[in-house]
């Protein structure tokens, strides 16, 4: 992918946040919680929903590969980066910048496809719920993860190898804490126009048509919740879903659907949905849901029914 007629950069320096070393150190360990949050929680809710029966839901199966895909492309950014923010040379190899950039938007891809089919669900819960079992039979719910992943997959690698077929004959200095697209796109001194258009088109695509289908589900439960009073309860479980989705979305389209004339990508907007967001979503997903919280109230009366061992 990388072998062609010209030079490739033996490295790339990615600029990061500051080099002042004191407020490196700060963010360090405040990034580093942040990861460790991450990790935890995500791990935690996906050991949750698999442990407990009454978690054994389509709802759940997606919520726990969302867990899956939150701890995925966290990782994909979050250990380079703690490293450069010690390291007196931030550099990543072509390859290494390369492997980044495809997990991180394979991860990010699929996490807007699993948030439509999570939306899809409530919709066939609450609006279809006579034919919720067939809706949403478990070969529907895998097919629409191995879909994600593919779909994901196949939009990073494009993006991947026409960005690294891109003479880079420049700078090798990256504006950015990680390999994505625009920054590297900067450093070319070929036309990328053609690059940044694949890339509105793509990212456009998959966002625009999962925010379609999200909020056509949406808008169908909120016409049945209106005629059916009963079904307010039901729609209660959505609220978390729909907060998830307004942050992701927000900070991914602020990101990549500007218009190219004035693209300058916003560094805390990224750090927003690659780190605190991840994060967040265990939290917005369990405090915010009856079903969860009652798995843990469970969960942890049988750990005090457990029988202790007195020395003697």
């Amino acid at each position: 992918m990388l072998e062609t007629n010209y030079t490739m950069p033996t490295e790339f320096l990615l600029v990061g946040f500051t080099d002042y070393l004191p407020l490196r150190v700060t963010l360090f360990l405040v990034f580093l919680l942040v990861y460790t949050l991450t990790l935890v929680g995500n791990m935690s809710l996906i050991v949750l929903v698999n442990i407990n029966s009454s978690l054994q839901t389509p709802m759940y199966f997606f919520l726990s590969n969302l867990s899956f895909l939150d701890i995925c492309y966290s990782s994909a950014i979050a250990p380079k980066m703690l490293v450069n923010f010690l390291a007196s040379r931030k550099s990543i190899s072509p390859y290494g910048c390369a492997i980044q950039m495809f997990f991180f938007g394979c991860f990010a891809d699929a996490e807007c496809l699993i948030l439509a089919a999570m939306a899809y669900d409530r919709y066939a819960a609450i609006c279809n719920p006579l034919l919720y079992s067939t809706l949403m039979s478990r070969r529907v719910c895998v097919c629409s993860i191995v879909l994600a992943y593919c779909s994901g997959s196949m939009t990073a690698m494009v993006h991947v190898c026409l960005t690294f077929r891109l003479p880079f004959c420049g700078s090798n200095i990256v504006n950015h804490f990680f390999c994505d697209i625009p920054p590297l796109l900067a450093l070319s001194c070929a036309d990328t126009h053609i690059n940044e258009l694949l890339l509105f088109a793509l990212c456009g695509f998959i966002q625009t048509s999962t925010f379609v289908v999200i909020f056509i589900s949406y808008s169908c439960i909120l016409i049945t919740v209106r005629i059916r009073s009963g079904k307010r309860k039901a729609f209660s479980t959505c609220a978390s879903h729909l907060l998830g989705v307004t942050i992701f979305y927000g900070t991914m389209i602020f990101t990549y659907l500007k218009p190219s004339s004035s693209y300058s990508l916003d560094k805390i907007a990224s750090v927003f949905y690659t780190l605190i967001i991840p994060m967040l979503n265990p939290m917005i997903y369990s405090l915010r849901n009856k079903e969860v919280k009652s798995a843990l109230h469970r969960i942890w009366k049988n750990l005090h029914r457990l029988p202790t061992w007195n020395a003697t």
